[in-house]
């Protein structure tokens, strides 16, 4: 949902989580795709606060406001599902309370696993 601002007008960001294996790699991640400061926790709240804060988003995120698309998600989800869920959650909550901001889970399969698609 985006909440009344356009999803066109919104700044993308790719937040690419393939070969991520721990939640120390999906915070450095979260880091270089979203810009995050060098004083950034690394923690669950401290991602949760930087999602909900536009003052620490890229710079190029402007009035649109900020879609985060995560790709390559789907084994380390697999690999550590309770850190994913947290994660997940982290993201759900985040989007829910900040008009402004959407993350979006992309459905696609990774380039070195099969699809599960048929086709």
């Amino acid at each position: 949902m985006t909440h009344g601002i356009p999803a066109q007008s919104r700044h993308v960001v790719t937040l690419d989580l393939d070969g991520v294996t721990d939640k120390a790699g999906l915070m450095e991640r979260c880091v270089r795709a979203l810009e995050l400061p060098e004083w950034f926790g690394r923690n669950w709240d401290a991602l949760a606060d930087s999602l909900t804060d536009p003052s620490v988003w890229p710079a190029a995120t402007g009035e649109g406001g900020l879609l985060v698309v995560v790709t390559g998600w789907r084994a380390y989800a697999r690999t550590r599902p309770d850190e994913w869920a947290i994660a997940e959650d982290v993201f759900a909550q985040a989007a829910d309370r900040t008009p402004a901001l959407t993350v979006a889970l992309a459905l696609g399969g990774s380039h070195q696993e099969p699809s599960d698609q048929p086709g």
